[in-house]
């Protein structure tokens, strides 16, 4: 009952700031700020691919209503913290040294906070899921995943900005925003407080949460 949610992330529903990494002249000042931001991104993609992959792997057909808005609930508060986290190290670094670097800044970092936003939204309405009843349950999770379209295919043109000329070739030469795989085990513990997903072993569907970016 959960494979439309998955199918809704692995379709892009998730920002990750990867691109076609090459060689080129981008000066000094630009390469400085996208290692400046990317240092603080990684740990942030881990936790959004994790988080998909605890998602990915709650689709059994058997799953029980209760284990799977338990694994939703957790994997949607997790990415929400993960986009708060992008926006603030967007925010952090300052304004790219490129033309109209500031307001592409600005631009991105409201995008990724109406992103956080958006998902602490979705953790709420899968949390008021009856769980006792399968068939509203999972009319409740199609919904969900209607609104995952949604947010994976509205609202992205700012960060699109911000990946592109100078500053995303720039971007795309650091480590730290390279689409990362999920991790084998939980990196932390597994309750709603902490914000980690209850399952987050890897799956290689995991590394198909890709950006909206990557859909063109």
């Amino acid at each position: 009952m959960n494979k439309k949610l998955a199918a809704a992330l692995s379709g892009g529903a998730v920002l990750v700031l990867t691109l076609s990494g090459c060689s080129d002249d981008s000066d000094n000042k630009v390469n400085d700020w996208a290692k400046k931001v990317c240092d603080q991104v990684q740990p942030q993609l881990q936790k959004i691919a994790n988080a998909n992959a605890s998602i990915q792997q709650q689709t059994a057909d058997n799953s029980k209503p209760a284990d799977v808005q338990e694994t939703d609930s957790a994997a949607f508060q997790q990415i929400s913290q993960a986009y708060k986290a992008l926006g603030s190290a967007v925010d952090s670094a300052g304004p790219p040294p490129v033309d109209n670097g500031e307001t592409t800044q600005k631009e991105a970092v409201k995008e990724l906070n109406a992103s956080s936003a958006a998902y602490a939204n979705l953790q709420k309405k899968v949390d008021d899921l009856d769980t006792k009843d399968q068939a509203k349950f999972a009319d409740g999770l199609k919904g969900i995943a209607d609104e995952l379209n949604k947010i994976s295919t509205n609202g992205d043109q700012a960060l699109k900005k911000l990946q592109s000329g100078k500053v995303g070739t720039a971007m795309a030469k650091q480590e730290g925003c390279q689409k990362p795989t999920a991790s084998a085990s939980p990196s932390a513990g597994s309750s709603k407080d902490s914000g980690e997903p209850k399952d987050s072993k890897a799956s290689k569907e995991a590394s198909s949460a890709a950006s909206p970016s990557e859909k063109s």
